[in-house]
């Protein structure tokens, strides 16, 4: 299995995080794993002035969350220069139930 280098973790609950975290690093799949609890922070962390190094090759991303929603981060992601939507891959990790968010979700590249 290729290990990345860098999967971050965005949600905001902390139980979810922890316990993600916890399983992303028993099953040693990347180098780093970032962690955060409101979108705002991971966007400007990942695409910000001085991005992350290194990139992001996968994010996990829960919808619901306070301010900046899992639906504003996919926005501000598909906004990005295709180079950088190439190399980061962004998955909808959440518990949301909802035929009306899976068919918003899949408005996404």
């Amino acid at each position: 299995m290729e290990v990345l280098n860098h999967i971050a973790l965005v949600d905001d609950n902390e139980t979810t995080s922890f316990l993600n975290n916890r399983l992303l690093a028993r099953l040693a799949l990347a180098g780093k794993v970032s962690t955060f609890s409101r979108a705002e922070e991971a966007s400007r962390f990942l695409w910000g002035e001085t991005p992350a190094d290194p990139p992001a090759d996968l994010v996990f991303v829960d919808l619901k969350m306070p301010g900046m929603s899992g639906f504003d981060f996919l926005e501000r992601y598909s906004q990005l220069p295709p180079p950088v939507q190439e190399r980061t891959v962004v998955a909808v990790l959440t518990t949301s139930m909802h035929a009306a968010d899976t068919a918003r979700v899949a408005q996404y590249p």
